[in-house]
């Protein structure tokens, strides 16, 4: 499993709502147009997919950033915004 940050910037509001719902399915909002995500190979593919044919390529953007071990070890969340999966460290 491999963690990625999703972004996206989609010009129309139903290919949007339709983007968000399929990116779901994949990974857990914490932003407006930002997602966070655990993907195996296989779902990192087929989601690719799924986005490819939802998105308008010359209008819309959708943007994967990989985030290596050692990147997640230096995330630093602050404010309300929770680790979406429940095992990082958190200092009160």
């Amino acid at each position: 499993m491999k963690n990625y940050i999703i972004a996206y910037d989609i010009t129309d509001d139903r290919r949007r709502n339709k983007i968000h719902k399929a990116l779901k399915d994949y990974a857990v909002p914490v932003q407006y147009s930002v997602f966070e995500a655990r993907l195996s190979d296989k779902d990192y593919i087929t989601l690719q997919h799924k986005l490819e044919r939802l998105m308008n390529s010359k209008e819309d953007s959708i943007i994967f950033y990989r985030q290596c071990a050692r990147c997640s070890e230096d995330l630093l969340r602050m404010g309300k915004s929770a680790d979406p999966f429940g095992d990082g460290i958190f200092i009160l």
